[in-house]
């Protein structure tokens, strides 16, 4: 895998400040170091450390995919904008084995919100689209 180490530390660095990158974002910050990759290329090595659990990727609806470092997290996601922030809740893995009786492999819990910034912009538009009272 001649990419594969360089996109698992570009996934790493930018998941630990916060940032869940699209494979597009992948492919422009690996083609500044190496010019000649092309994106089917980073597609195939995503694909590849995902399915050796080296990364976690992210899936919403209508939303391209982000990739994730493979640490016990879960996220927040706005449910207008598609912002990802990272939240550190307990593991529950042992309650939900409990749960179905039998070893689970992990979770993906994804809690759906409004961000700041949109439910700002949603009362603006409220107030905006309310009768003046003249």
């Amino acid at each position: 895998m001649r990419y594969g180490e360089k996109i698992l530390e570009i996934i790493c660095t930018s998941s630990a400040s916060g940032v869940h990158m699209t494979a597009e974002q992948i492919f422009l910050a690996l083609k500044k170091e190496c010019p000649s990759v092309v994106l089917a290329t980073v597609y195939n090595n995503l694909n590849s450390l995902y399915q050796q659990g080296k990364i976690r990727k992210i899936s919403l609806e209508g939303w391209p995919d982000r990739y994730d470092r493979n640490t016990r997290h879960d996220h927040l996601v706005c449910r207008c904008c598609g912002k990802l922030s990272d939240l550190y809740l307990s593991d529950i893995t042992a309650q939900l084995e409990q749960q179905v009786g039998f070893p689970i492999e992990g979770y993906d819990l994804k809690l759906q919100y409004l961000c700041p910034e949109c439910r700002a912009k949603q009362a603006a538009e409220e107030a905006l689209s309310e009768p003046d009272g003249s």
